[in-house]
C-alpha cells in the first residue's frame, strides 16, 4: 500500500510538473509575437465586442428606467381605464391612499381659426397637481397653472414644436380644439412622464382638464384613457407597492382598470429593449460562433507553422498530451487578449451610446461599467475560442514527427482522437446551454441554437456537395478552370471552409433584407392601395347621417362603410376568470383592457367563416358572438364555447356561433368580436366609418379633412396615408439598426475566409511552385485562382440566396401574413458581393504565394 501510495505520489508530481513545465515553454514562445494570431485575435474581440457592447447598452437603458421609475410612471402607483371613468367608490379609495393627479389621453383633432388646416394630435388634459414627481418644462419656462389657466374665457395649452411647424402656427396663437379655443402658450420642453404614455403617432397637445370639458370631446362611446397617478404619504417598497396593487384589484374585481407601480413604470419599453438586446446578442453570438471557424482555421494555420518545433519536441519525449497543453495554454492565452480587446470596446459603449440616446428618451440616461455583462460576453468568448481550437490542437498532436519533418500531417481530412472530439462537443453544448439560459426569451433562444446548428450542418452539406459536383465534372480544354476545378475537389481543399464562412453571414443578409426590402413595399405601396383614405371615430349616432353626406357629397365616387362600435372588456372565458398567464404572449392582447367590439346583421368584409355559421338577419335568442379563429385557437376557444364581457358597466354571457378568418392587414375596420344585434339592442354607442377613394388624390383628401373637420370638430379623423409614412420610417430606422447588426456577422465571415485562406497557403505554395517549374505563367495562375473562388463564392452566393428567400418568405408570409416577393435586384446584389469578397480576399491572400522563390520549397519535397 505504502508502495502504491508513492507511485501514486510521483504520478501526480509529474503530472504537475508537465503543466508547468507547459506552461513554461508556452510563455517563452510567445515571446515571439502574435505574428499569425492577427485574424484569431479579430473573431474573437468582434464578437465579444459585441455581446458586451449590446448587454451593457440594454442594462444601461433597463437600470435607468427602473431609478427613474416614478419620474416615467408620474407617481409610486397608476391606475389606468378605458372610454369611461371610474365611479365614486372607486375614486373615494384612490383619493384615500395619497395625492393624486388625475389625467386624461385621446386622440383628435386641432384646426386652426381660419379652417385652412388641422392635425391629428395626441390630446392630454391634466389637472392642478400634475405633476407628482419629475419637473414638466416649457420654452419659455413658465408654472403650469400659467400655461393652461383661462384667460378672458380663453384656456392656455403647451404643445409639441411639431404641430407649429405643421400647422405654421407660432406661440400666442390660437388652435381650435372641439368646441374650445385655445391659446398655444409654450411649447413642450420636457413631459417627465411621457414614457409611460405610449407611443404616439401624432404631435402632442396638452391643456387642463377645465378646458377639456369646455371642448366637449367626452361623449358617450368616445376613445379616451383616463389615468390616476397617486403618491403615496410614505416611501414604499417594491413589496409593499405590489401588495397595494394586489389589493387593489381584490378589492375592486371589476372596476376594469389596469394598475402599474414604479417598479414597472414603462413595461412596453422595457420589453422591447428586452427583446431587442436578446436579438443583437443573439447577432453577436452568432458572429462569435461564426468567428469559431476563423478560430479554428487560424490555430491550424498557425500550427502549421510550428511544424518544426513540435517535430523536435516529439523527438526529444514529449508526449502528445504535453505538446497539446503548450499550445492550448498559448492560444487561451491570446483568446484572453482578445477577450480584453472587447471587454474594453464593450465598456465603452455605453457611454458612447448615452450620448446619443439622452436625446431621443426624455429620462437622464446614466452610463457606467457593468460587470455582469462584461462577465457573460468574457464567458461566451473564451468558452468559443476553446471549443474550435480543440480539434487543431488534437488533430496536431496526433501527427507523426516524421511526417512533420517531411513538412506533411497538417493537411489531414482525419478527425482527432474520440477525447478531443467529446471535449469540443461537451464545450458547445455548454455554449448553447448557456445562450439559452442567459436569455430573456428562452424559446426564441432555442431556435436560435437550432438554427445555428442546422446552419453548420447545412452549410457543410453544400461544401461537400459543391466537391462532389466538382469531381465529376466533365474535364474542359482550358487549364486555369481545368486547375481550379481540381482545386475544389482536391484533399484539404477550402471549399468547405469558404462556404462554411461567407454562406452564414450572406444568408443573414439577405434573409434581413429581403425582410425589409418586402416590408417596406407593403407599406408604400401594396397596403396604401388596399386600405381605405381615412378612419373616423368617435361619431355619435346623431351625426353619422350628416357626416355620410358631407363625406359622399365630396367624393361621390368613394365608398364609405360605417359600422357601430362599443367597449368591452373579457372577463370570463367559458365561464373562469380571464387569466392572462394561462395564454400565449402573441394573444395577450386580446385580453387587456377594453376592446372594440360590433354588432352586425351579416358578415363582415373581408371575412370568411372558418367554422360555425351565421345568424340570421332578424335572430332574437340568446346572445351570440363571432370570433377571430387565429385569436380563439391562440386562446383555446372553439364554436360552442361561452365569453363574458364587461360592455357599459354590464357583463353579459354569449355563446360562440362561429369563428372568422379576419383580413387585419387589409387595415379595414375589423372587430376580434362581432355580436348578434339583439345583444346589445337599445345599448348607446358611438359609430367608426372609412372612407375608400382610389380617386382622390392629396388635394381631395385634404379638402375631405377640412370639412369633416369643421362641421364636425369633435370626430377624429385619421388619414391612412400618414399612419403607414410614420411606420414606414420607424421600419427604416429599426432596419438600419438590423442590417448593422447583421453586418457585425458578415464581418465576422469575411475574417474567418481570410483565415482559411491563410491556413491553406503553405499548399498553395507547393502547387504554385510546381506548376511554375513545370512550366505555368504567373498568368495562367493567377486565372486558376480568380476561377476557384469566383466558382466558390457563386456557389455560397446561391445557397445564401436559396435560404434567406425562405427564410425571408417564411417570416413575411406565415408570421407577418403579408404577400412576399422575390426581389431579383437582392439577389444581383447578393451575387456580386460573393464573388469580389471571395475573389478579392483569394486573391490578396494568394499573391503572396505567386512570388514565392521556388528553390526553398523544392528542397523540402
Amino acid at each position: 500500500m505504502a508502495a502504491s501510495s508513492s507511485q501514486t505520489g510521483t504520478q501526480t508530481g509529474a503530472n504537475r510538473l508537465r503543466l508547468g513545465l507547459a506552461a513554461r515553454l508556452a510563455l517563452r514562445e510567445l515571446r515571439g509575437g502574435l505574428s499569425g494570431f492577427y485574424i484569431f485575435l479579430a473573431c474573437v474581440a468582434l464578437g465579444t465586442g459585441a455581446i458586451a457592447g449590446v448587454n451593457s447598452v440594454s442594462q444601461m437603458m433597463t437600470g435607468s428606467i427602473a431609478s427613474e421609475g416614478k419620474t416615467i410612471l408620474g407617481g409610486d402607483i397608476r391606475f389606468e381605464i378605458d372610454n369611461r371613468d371610474i365611479g365614486e367608490v372607486e375614486r373615494s379609495y384612490i383619493d384615500g391612499l395619497g395625492t393624486v393627479s388625475e389625467g386624461v389621453n385621446m386622440r383628435t383633432m386641432a384646426r386652426k381659426t381660419d379652417g385652412s388646416d388641422q392635425s391629428l394630435v395626441e390630446l392630454r388634459a391634466v389637472d392642478e397637481a400634475y405633476p407628482l414627481y419629475g419637473a414638466f418644462e416649457t420654452m419659455p419656462a413658465m408654472p403650469i397653472e400659467a400655461a393652461f389657466a383661462a384667460e378672458d374665457g380663453v384656456y392656455g395649452a403647451a404643445v409639441a414644436q411639431i404641430l407649429l411647424d405643421r400647422l405654421g402656427l407660432e406661440v400666442g396663437d390660437t388652435v381650435l380644439v372641439g368646441q374650445a379655443s385655445l391659446q398655444i402658450r409654450s411649447v413642450i420642453a420636457t413631459e417627465p412622464d411621457a414614457l409611460s404614455e405610449g407611443f404616439g403617432f401624432a404631435p402632442r397637445l396638452m391643456m387642463s382638464r377645465d378646458a377639456l370639458d369646455q371642448a366637449g370631446l367626452l361623449r358617450p362611446g368616445s376613445l379616451v384613457e383616463f389615468s390616476y397617478r397617486v403618491r403615496l404619504a410614505d416611501q414604499a417598497s417594491a413589496a409593499e407597492l405590489a401588495g397595494l396593487r394586489d389589493q387593489s384589484t381584490e378589492r375592486f374585481p371589476d372596476a376594469g382598470w389596469q394598475i402599474r407601480t414604479s417598479q414597472n413604470a414603462a413595461p412596453s419599453l422595457t420589453r422591447n429593449i428586452e427583446r431587442f438586446s436578446q436579438f443583437l446578442t443573439l447577432v453577436g453570438l452568432t458572429a462569435l460562433i461564426v468567428g469559431g471557424v476563423g478560430i479554428a482555421n487560424s490555430v491550424r494555420a498557425w500550427l502549421d507553422g510550428k511544424r518544426g518545433v513540435i517535430a523536435t519536441l516529439k523527438c526529444v519525449g514529449a508526449p502528445v498530451r504535453l505538446v497539446v497543453a503548450i499550445y492550448l495554454i498559448q492560444v487561451m492565452l491570446i483568446a484572453g487578449f482578445g477577450v480584453i480587446l472587447g471587454l474594453l470596446f464593450g465598456a465603452a459603449t455605453p457611454f458612447v451610446a448615452a450620448g446619443a440616446l439622452s436625446g431621443v428618451i426624455p429620462i437622464a440616461v446614466e452610463a457606467s461599467f457593468y460587470p455582469a455583462s462584461l462577465a457573460i460576453a468574457a464567458g461566451f468568448g473564451l468558452v468559443t475560442a476553446f471549443a474550435f481550437a480543440v480539434l487543431p490542437l488534437g488533430r496536431a498532436g496526433e501527427v507523426p514527427a516524421t511526417a512533420l519533418f517531411r513538412q506533411q500531417g497538417l493537411e489531414t481530412n482525419g478527425l482527432p482522437r474520440w477525447p478531443y472530439l467529446l471535449t469540443a462537443g461537451l464545450t458547445l453544448a455548454a455554449l448553447g446551454a448557456a445562450a439559452i439560459w442567459f436569455a430573456d426569451d428562452r424559446r426564441i433562444a432555442m431556435v436560435f441554437v437550432a438554427a445555428v446548428i442546422a446552419a453548420f450542418v447545412v452549410l457543410r452539406l453544400v461544401g461537400f456537395a459543391v466537391q462532389a459536383i466538382a469531381r465529376r465534372w466533365p474535364a474542359v480544354r482550358s487549364t486555369p478552370l481545368r486547375l481550379a476545378i481540381g482545386n475544389i475537389h482536391r484533399p484539404g481543399a477550402l471549399t468547405p471552409s469558404v462556404v462554411l464562412s461567407l454562406g452564414l453571414g450572406l444568408a443573414l443578409l439577405v434573409t434581413l433584407a429581403l425582410i425589409d426590402t418586402n416590408l417596406r413595399r407593403e407599406l408604400s405601396g401594396n397596403l396604401p392601395e388596399r386600405a381605405p383614405n381615412f378612419f373616423f371615430v368617435d361619431i355619435q349616432s346623431n351625426e353619422i347621417d350628416g357626416f355620410e353626406k358631407v363625406v359622399t357629397d365630396l367624393a361621390p365616387g368613394g365608398k364609405v362603410i360605417k359600422v357601430p362600435m362599443l367597449r368591452g372588456r373579457i372577463t370570463q372565458l367559458k365561464g373562469e376568470d380571464v387569466n392572462a398567464e394561462n395564454v400565449p404572449a402573441e394573444a395577450r392582447w386580446v385580453l387587456r383592457g377594453d376592446r372594440g367590439v360590433t354588432y352586425a346583421k351579416n358578415l363582415p368584409e373581408n371575412s370568411k367563416l372558418d367554422a360555425g355559421t351565421w345568424w340570421a338577419p332578424d335572430y332574437e335568442g340568446e346572445p351570440l358572438v363571432s370570433f377571430s379563429a387565429e385569436e380563439a385557437r391562440e386562446i383555446g376557444l372553439d364554436v360552442g364555447d361561452s365569453i363574458t364581457v364587461s360592455v357599459l358597466g354590464r357583463s353579459i354571457t354569449a355563446k360562440i356561433a362561429n369563428l372568422r378568418e379576419v383580413e387585419w392587414e387589409s387595415l379595414s375596420i375589423n372587430f376580434v368580436m362581432v355580436f348578434s344585434p339583439n345583444t346589445f339592442a337599445g345599448a348607446p354607442h358611438s359609430w367608426m366609418a372609412t372612407l375608400s377613394d382610389p380617386g382622390a388624390d392629396a388635394a381631395l383628401e385634404g379638402e375631405i379633412l377640412r370639412s369633416v373637420t369643421q362641421a364636425y370638430p369633435t370626430i377624429t379623423s385619421v388619414r391612412v396615408k400618414d399612419a403607414l409614412e410614420l411606420a414606414n420610417r420607424l421600419v427604416g430606422q429599426i432596419g438600419i439598426a438590423i442590417r448593422a447588426a447583421a453586418l457585425v456577422a458578415l464581418v465576422a465571415s469575411v475574417l474567418v475566409l481570410a483565415g482559411a485562406l491563410a491556413a491553406g497557403n503553405r499548399s498553395r505554395i507547393h502547387d504554385a511552385v510546381v506548376l511554375k517549374t513545370l512550366g505555368a505563367t504567373r498568368a495562367t495562375l493567377i486565372r486558376a485562382y480568380v476561377y476557384e473562388y469566383g466558382l466558390l463564392g457563386l456557389a455560397t452566393a446561391i445557397f445564401a440566396l436559396a435560404f434567406g428567400g425562405v427564410a425571408a418568405w417564411f417570416v413575411v408570409s406565415q408570421i407577418m401574413t403579408l404577400p412576399s416577393k422575390f426581389m431579383p435586384d437582392i439577389a444581383l446584389a447578393t451575387l456580386a458581393g460573393a464573388l469580389i469578397l471571395t475573389v478579392g480576399i483569394g486573391l490578396l491572400g494568394t499573391w503572396r504565394v505567386l512570388g514565392q522563390k521556388a528553390a526553398p520549397v523544392l528542397r523540402e519535397l
